[in-house]
């Protein structure tokens, strides 16, 4: 059945206490003795999991009802009929995070929380890259299956996400007043519980959506299927983002807002940061010249192989003026058509000189910290760069990957040469 034997009982005592309480003259407490629980205390905290309001605040349209399972041909009744996908996903394991409650600390709870997130970082990601494979595999579409398959997508993977997030509200806005809960969780919930309800961020994806949420039957259209599932594999681009892709992307947050903030604590020992910030930088556009075509920029001092930039930088520098290694991917994969340049950040439309290259910054935010590193290491450059991701996901902040995606190295003291002590920023793309 998919189900323990006690979840079965538990879902069914709640199920019908909530029906008993819509009832003329009902009482909280008679209905929470009915169906065996100790306490009105616990039957509240139990029910308000389970329906997501509290037992004193139930109305009609909120009770959500749980069948009794009949054994015909095949098996009906409970939640879904079909629970292919969704055993794989790692939900939140609730009987963990109850079974102790009234011994653990808010600290003690959310921990467990923030490692239930660091798992499902892992797992999941793997499961939704499965969904759009099969979502894209033709055979699983024909007219037989169309029934099953609507109870894995929107049963089995959909509501139990809604359902999830919905008790993920209810624990976090307990732990709250405790200080522990990192605020940015609830801006993450809010953006997966958007897509989940069909309302996709992306505008080339509405229409494809709304058709398959209002119309199931609409997912036998190959091109509607490849707007739901997106990329599977291999090399992707912007225009490649499907639903799905971008239901991953907003599970990850939720997880990245629990776990992420730990992680950051630990990046203190690889390197110091002196600050951070989300600046505005407009629209600008990058000058310079690209490694690939200019191999002596690796070794040259700026003055010598940014002459004709230099001279402009005058009239058409902006706020950040230092020389910067930028580097971006054509809206594409992270090592996929990467481009690596030498330049600088001048004002948007500026002349280009000949035989330079420029990039068109596409955000006019980013996330801006300053580091400093007791010599010059490269791996000092890799740890500013996870060291402000990181930070970036743990506030919630929208890193626009893969359309919009580009970092910069900053080099606030002068180019590096030689050893020493060298202090430098790190630009992140960032949309706020």
């Amino acid at each position: 059945m998919g189900m323990t034997i006690g979840e079965y009982i538990r879902n069914r005592r709640l199920s019908l206490a909530a029906q008993d309480l819509l009832k003329p003259n009902s009482k909280i407490l008679d209905v929470a003795m009915r169906y065996q629980y100790d306490t009105q205390e616990s039957f509240s905290k139990a029910f308000t999991r389970f329906h997501g309001v509290p037992p004193s605040k139930l109305q009609r349209g909120q009770v959500k009802l749980f069948l009794p399972l009949t054994i015909h041909v095949s098996i009906q009744g409970g939640f879904d009929m079909s629970r292919r996908f969704s055993d794989d996903i790692l939900f939140v394991d609730w009987d963990e995070i109850d079974g102790d409650q009234e011994k653990l600390t808010s600290t003690e709870i959310y921990n467990r929380l923030i490692g239930w997130a660091s798992k499902a970082r892992g797992q999941n990601q793997k499961v939704f890259d499965a969904l759009s494979a099969w979502i894209l595999d033709d055979s699983e579409w024909v007219e037989k299956k169309l029934s099953e398959n609507e109870q894995i997508l929107m049963q089995g993977v959909f509501a139990r996400f809604k359902e999830q997030n919905s008790k993920l509200r209810v624990y976090l806005k307990k732990l709250e007043p405790a200080g522990v809960v990192n605020g940015a969780i609830f801006k993450a919930l809010d953006r997966f519980d958007d897509e989940l309800s069909g309302k996709p961020h992306d505008e080339r994806l509405r229409e494809a959506v709304a058709k398959v949420f209002a119309n199931f039957s609409v997912m036998k259209n190959r091109k509607v299927r490849e707007k739901i599932a997106g990329y599977s594999t291999g090399s992707m681009h912007a225009t490649d983002m499907g639903y799905i892709n971008y239901l991953k992307d907003c599970d990850a947050a939720v997880q990245w807002a629990l776990f992420m903030p730990e992680v950051v604590k630990k990046h203190g020992h690889k390197i110091n940061r002196d600050s951070f910030e989300y600046i505005e930088i407009g629209k600008v556009r990058f000058i310079g010249k690209e490694f690939a075509k200019n191999p002596e920029i690796h070794v040259a001092r700026p003055a010598e192989a940014l002459p004709e930039l230099i001279s402009l930088l005058p009239e058409h520098g902006t706020e950040i003026s230092a020389l910067c290694h930028l580097e971006h991917h054509h809206g594409g994969e992270v090592n996929v058509n990467q481009c690596n340049m030498m330049g600088y950040f001048c004002k948007a439309d500026t002349p280009v000189p000949e035989g330079y290259d420029y990039y068109d910054v596409p955000t006019e935010h980013a996330a801006y910290a300053v580091y400093f590193s007791p010599c010059f290491d490269g791996n000092y450059f890799d740890a500013a760069y996870e060291f402000t991701r990181d930070q970036i996901l743990g506030d919630n902040i929208h890193i626009p990957y893969p359309q919009a995606y580009w970092t910069a190295e900053v080099y606030t003291e002068g180019f590096f040469s030689g050893s020493g002590a060298h202090r430098f920023g790190y630009l992140f793309s960032v949309e706020l």
